[in-house]
């Protein structure tokens, strides 16, 4: 092959892997836009049918309360069984999520369960009718798929750990950005256990969160992690000192307040930031962030701190 030739080939392959790079990059800026999921038809997920399957399984509700001061409230409601997600929750889940997706006065979110208890996992009766592979995989991409959207909600989230997080609830309170736990509170991954793994996303979380020899541990050792063991190794942000239901609540709203104050767009904006540094590549990422600052410089609050900010100067 002549030197020429060679360089040709060597130019051709380069904008060929250009190419490539760049729409990889595309298809993984597009996931995280609002709305968008993970998985669809091309990789043999038919939400629909799933959907079908879910609504054979009644019990429980999950409830969204939008407040004034931005902050919304998400109850994981089903107390009679340890507030475990039956077909229908996990539908609503689906359909609080996109609810939340279009709030736009939303800064901050908090999940808790009714009862002083967080969540047990999944409802066993759903677990032992879909017992083939099959059905384990579509109901797995179906909770990726929510949580994956839940987890890029442009709100702060808090998991509220009271009682016990198990199972499935201890995956969800990873696809949150702060867990706060009473003091007598439980999170426990007990999929070993039931003879399986993580399938909401949790364990991929769950090592960005501690990191993969904790999380190891944790998974493996079925570790019955308290408030105390929680916070040592970075899993809980803070231990509240309320065990009532409702004061615990106040106490968390209190203490999502100080991450939530100033404009729904900038608070928002930051957790756009903050999400597309942890899924993008540094390039997209940076192109986000100029895209994001776009929106808010110049704008109401760009200007209102400028104007506040002079007057603290004089």
């Amino acid at each position: 092959m002549s030197l020429f030739l060679f360089r040709q080939l060597h130019t051709s392959i380069l904008e060929m892997a250009k190419s490539l790079l760049t729409t990889s990059l595309s298809a993984r800026t597009k996931l995280l836009q609002t709305g968008v999921s993970l998985y669809n038809t091309s990789h043999g997920f038919h939400e629909e049918e799933v959907k079908k399957i879910l609504e054979q399984f009644p019990g429980g509700s999950i409830d969204l309360q939008k407040k004034q001061n931005g902050i919304g409230i998400l109850t994981l409601n089903n107390p009679s069984k340890m507030n475990a997600f039956s077909g229908v929750m996990m539908l609503q889940l689906l359909e609080r999520v996109i609810e939340l997706e279009n709030w736009t006065e939303g800064k901050g979110l908090i999940v808790h369960g009714a009862k002083n208890t967080f969540c047990s996992g999944s409802d066993l009766n759903a677990v032992k009718a879909l017992s083939t592979p099959e059905n384990g995989v579509a109901l797995s991409m179906f909770m990726q798929n929510t949580l994956t959207r839940f987890m890029r909600l442009p709100l702060i989230s808090v998991a509220l750990v009271q009682g016990w997080a198990m199972g499935g609830g201890a995956e969800f309170t990873t696809a949150c950005d702060f867990r706060l736990m009473t003091v007598e509170s439980v999170i426990r991954f007990v999929h070993k256990e039931m003879g399986i793994v993580p399938s909401w996303g949790g364990a991929s979380r769950l090592v960005e969160i501690i990191g993969s020899r904790q999380a190891l541990k944790v998974l493996s050792g079925t570790l019955k992690l308290d408030s105390k063991k929680a916070l040592n190794i970075g899993l809980a942000d803070e231990v509240l000192q309320s065990t009532d239901e409702a004061m615990a609540l106040e106490e968390a709203q209190e203490w999502l307040q100080q991450f939530v104050s100033g404009s729904p767009e900038v608070i928002r904006g930051l957790k756009k930031s903050v999400c597309s540094g942890r899924e993008l590549y540094l390039e997209e990422a940076l192109q986000n962030e100029r895209d994001v600052l776009g929106t808010l410089w110049g704008g109401p609050a760009n200007l209102e701190a400028i104007a506040k900010r002079g007057k603290h100067t004089k």
